[in-house]
């Protein structure tokens, strides 16, 4: 069998998902040939559809060292990039590509991708009209050119772009998915079930798409959908305006309670609002983990989550359980110790809620969350042993409580800007 057909027949493995067959071909290949930069970079492609990104990324370096001006090469590294979290890289890679290549849809529509990933929205759209200038049809300048109109607010284009899409390809799932989540965003939580359903139907391992459909289903919840909404508005910010918001919320109701202190006739009103505020923002860090509970017992909503979202809405339950039982024995028993655990309980639900949430600082989160529990605990044996409510453990524990926050802020906004 000539190298052209051996060629032919790993391809067609790769699309039918046979990678170790593939793989098994393209090693007897690179065996003859070490240096064949084709062999190099379908086996780095290989590696890639199967998210053994080192490798990948080991192997494509090793075909620009033998031919550094194929512009080809640039947009695979790119791609291994992204799923490597290395925005800086998939970009400086992609504008290579482009210089390299400049008539090729597929460099600039990967591009767009990274530019709307980063929030440029604006050049996102620019990049992905001009991978259309070159084909009409490419689905990835499609795709992120509607999310991108949409981002900007130009609904009625957005949506007609992402039909255009689905025309070219009614059956492609990133396409069904994508418009879930536009449609997601606009508050069409019901049709956007619809497309994430299409989605998993054309491929059921399609994590964008499960992650939609979870979304969609607890959007069912008029309070989630709300909760949703805010989401959307702050992960289209830029790192300082969501610093800026959480800023001033946090200072707007400190000027609240200074004005309530200060002016008795006010306080009717403003200590409703300032109660409100406190539960508005506490229930942003609980409500999604809450939720993924509920989201257990829907007959198709338990098998679209992960094993790491179904341990935080668990340790949330558990924290929620606590924090009723110490509320509940302190109002029948008077007893001031039992407040500290039911605090105890309301302070750890903010820490597991996001202990598990995906961070380039991967076990910040977990060791913070740990120190809080172990430090709380010790706080609750403290206050049985000595009746004192406020000893120096308690005291630590509300410190860590607040600067928490702050600390799972930094990461969390950190996180959403590439």
């Amino acid at each position: 069998m000539s190298d052209d057909h051996r060629i032919s027949k790993v391809e067609i493995l790769m699309q039918q998902k046979k990678y170790a067959e593939a793989e098994r071909i393209l090693r007897e290949l690179l065996a003859q040939d070490s240096n064949n930069v084709g062999f190099l970079a379908l086996l780095s492609e290989l590696n890639l559809q199967q998210d053994r990104l080192g490798n990948a990324h080991s192997l494509i370096n090793n075909a620009i060292g033998i031919a550094p001006d194929a512009a080809y090469l640039y947009h695979t590294k790119s791609r291994i990039a992204l799923g490597l979290h290395d925005y800086n890289e998939a970009e400086k890679s992609a504008r290579t590509a482009i210089e390299l290549d400049a008539n090729d849809a597929d460099f600039f529509a990967l591009l767009a991708h990274i530019r709307l990933e980063r929030k440029d929205f604006k050049e996102a759209l620019s990049l992905a009209d001009r991978a259309l200038g070159i084909d009409s049809e490419n689905l990835l300048a499609l795709n992120t050119r509607s999310t991108a109109l949409l981002k900007l607010d130009r609904h009625e284009d957005s949506f007609q772009t992402i039909h255009g899409a689905l025309r070219e390809d009614p059956n492609n799932a990133y396409t069904h998915a994508n418009y879930g989540w536009n449609l997601l965003e606009k508050g069409d939580h019901k049709k956007a079930l619809e497309h994430f359903r299409e989605a998993l139907k054309n491929d059921p391992s399609h994590n964008y798409a499960r992650a939609g459909m979870a979304e969609a289903l607890k959007a069912s919840n008029p309070v989630y959908k709300l909760f949703l909404k805010y989401a959307f508005f702050m992960q289209n910010l830029t790192a300082k305006y969501q610093w800026a918001v959480i800023i001033g919320f946090y200072f707007g109701v400190r000027f609240l309670r200074s004005i309530a202190q200060s002016n008795e006739q006010l306080q009717p009103y403003l200590v409703p609002l300032i109660i409100a505020l406190s539960i508005i923002a506490f229930s942003t860090w609980v409500i999604d983990p809450i939720s993924n509970l509920f989201l257990r017992f829907n007959r198709y909503g338990q098998f679209l989550l992960d094993k790491h979202e179904k341990m935080s809405s668990n340790l949330v339950a558990v924290a929620f359980g606590l924090f009723v039982v110490g509320l509940l024995g302190y109002v029948f028993s008077s007893d001031d110790r039992l407040l500290v655990i039911g605090a105890y309980g309301f302070g750890m639900m903010v820490p597991l809620s996001v202990i598990f949430n995906p961070s380039k600082y991967k076990y910040a989160m977990v060791v913070y969350g740990i120190a809080m529990a172990v430090i709380g605990v010790v706080a609750i044996a403290t206050t049985f042993s000595s009746g004192e409510v406020f000893n120096s453990y308690s005291v630590i524990f509300i410190f860590a409580f607040v600067a928490f926050q702050w600390l799972a802020n930094f990461f969390i906004i950190k996180e959403s800007n590439k």
